[in-house]
């Protein structure tokens, strides 16, 4: 299996403290003409933090982080020089798209923790109905990502959850990957894969005592090293490695749920979390997903589709995911070459019928 290799480190700055947001100001002096896109909740959430006084335009998403959305908003910015993005995944994915289309910098402030969308220069991008559209990779990253430790302890524990479910298949995804290349790997491969380790173990490790530490509003140690993981660390692992560090099982089940419409509240990463375990089982890793399964119900996860919401017509939604994850413009096939619908339905159907209880 031979891929491109193609490295993009990160931002230009990275900074992750309390009360970064003071910093917001002076890190923003070299634009003439910064215009922000952000959602309603999201720019609350960053004034309440927000320490200075800015003049920007201000212009708001329409919630679909679809390409025809971010042509709409660079429309509207043909004069600035930066785009700032202030929200959660599709915010900033739209930010990202919208700065590309017109060819400037941008900045990320993160207000949930959702995914490692203000690290990355990769847009998820979706139809204005809500399915799938692809995964757009960008020449420019991001000339400044401001994380601001005050604002996300506040932020919803439902975010920072799906942010963890996420950011757990970086590891399932990139070993499944590696694990099919047959020559040697990149020195820049294993950096990469190595970053995935350790978010893996950081996950497995802190995740319950971070989530507790949003409920007692306090910025944890466990807290710090769960945002960063979610965030950066997540964000390194298809950075540097590249091709071989991209979505693939576990997003590829997520891109499917799309067309499900009962799945669609559920936040990304609750359902990557989910496409995690039928890509173990459909690589045949039923160790792995028995040692998973605790993490899982400590953090209630779902491992079943009909725990999505479906209540009607369960067998037929399994078989339109199955079908979509298995064809040939989906990422699943990197990690079980010879993939068939029929191999990640009965991988689907195996976790209907697996008793949780006795497994934990």
């Amino acid at each position: 299996m031979k891929l491109s290799q193609t490295i993009r480190s990160g931002p230009d700055q990275y900074i992750c403290t309390e009360n970064a947001l003071s910093l917001f100001d002076e890190k923003l002096k070299s634009f003439e003409k910064p215009v922000i896109i952000t959602g309603d909740l999201s720019y609350k959430a960053f004034l309440k933090h927000y320490p200075g006084h800015h003049a920007f335009p201000v212009f708001r998403y329409d919630h679909t982080a679809s390409v025809e959305n971010m042509q709409q908003l660079a429309d509207l910015c043909t004069d600035s020089d930066c785009i700032i993005g202030i929200g959660g995944g599709k915010v900033l994915d739209t930010a990202k798209g919208t700065a590309d289309m017109l060819g400037i910098e941008y900045v990320t402030v993160p207000t949930v923790l959702g995914t490692c969308a203000a690290y990355t220069p990769i847009s998820a991008t979706y139809h204005p109905d809500g399915t799938f559209r692809s995964v757009d990779y960008y020449n420019r990253s991001a000339f400044l990502c401001l994380v601001d430790l005050n604002l996300l302890v506040e932020s919803p524990k439902v975010y920072f959850a799906g942010g963890i479910g996420d950011t757990l298949a970086k590891w399932y995804e990139a070993e499944g990957i590696t694990t099919n290349v047959k020559e040697s790997l990149p020195v820049m491969v294993t950096v990469g894969l190595q970053t995935a380790k350790v978010i893996q173990e950081t996950l497995l490790k802190d995740s319950q005592k971070a989530l507790e530490s949003m409920d007692a509003q306090e910025i944890s140690p466990e807290f710090v090293r769960v945002v960063e993981a979610v965030i950066a660390i997540a964000g390194t692992v298809g950075g540097f490695a590249g091709e071989y560090g991209r979505m693939a099982g576990g997003h590829a089940v997520h891109n499917g749920m799309s067309l499900i419409p009962e799945t669609r509240p559920f936040e990304h990463g609750i359902k990557v979390a989910y496409g995690v375990l039928v890509q173990l089982i459909a690589d045949e890793r039923y160790e792995e997903v028995r040692r998973l399964l605790p993490f899982y119900e400590s953090n209630a996860f779902p491992t079943k589709l009909s725990a999505f919401g479906i209540q009607h017509d369960l067998e037929n939604k399994m078989k339109k995911i199955a079908i979509f994850a298995a064809s040939e413009q989906e990422t699943f096939r990197l990690v079980v070459p010879q993939v068939t619908t029929e191999k990640i339905y009965s991988a689907m159907a195996y976790l209907e019928k697996l008793n949780l209880k006795k497994v934990v």
